[in-house]
């Protein structure tokens, strides 16, 4: 059964995952040792995952990373980030990001939310 997507935001999700998958098969070592890396570094501790979600979206804005940008919004989403808190985040990455990242958000960050609140209902 192939995948469809219901929307450019589940599409990238997916295309993000099937790209770890062959990734991870090519390259389990580095994989796992990335993959232990980074779920260390987003577990709950003095930060919340709530916050480290939004630090990662804001991040992800500054370097222009589109996947980052998409993971992130859904990741503050799924940690319980209100939309309002998702665009005060914006707000504070624009202040070093400038254009580049009000760019991303008035567009990738607005669909993203909007289409992953879609797929909940």
């Amino acid at each position: 059964m192939e995948f469809e997507a219901r929307n450019s935001t589940e599409n990238a999700l997916h295309d993000y995952k099937a790209g770890i998958g062959v990734f991870t098969e090519k390259m389990p070592d580095l994989a796992e040792k990335f993959n232990s890396f980074t779920e260390e570094c987003f577990k709950e501790g003095q930060l919340t995952k709530k916050e480290k979600q939004l630090i990662a979206l804001g991040i992800s804005l500054y370097s222009q990373d589109e996947y980052c940008i998409i993971y992130h919004t859904k990741g503050c989403l799924d940690q319980g980030c209100s939309e309002q808190e998702i665009l005060e985040a914006i707000g504070v990455t624009a202040a070093f990001g400038g254009g580049a990242t009000m760019s991303q958000a008035v567009t990738l960050i607005q669909e993203c939310i909007q289409e992953i609140n879609q797929m909940k209902q």
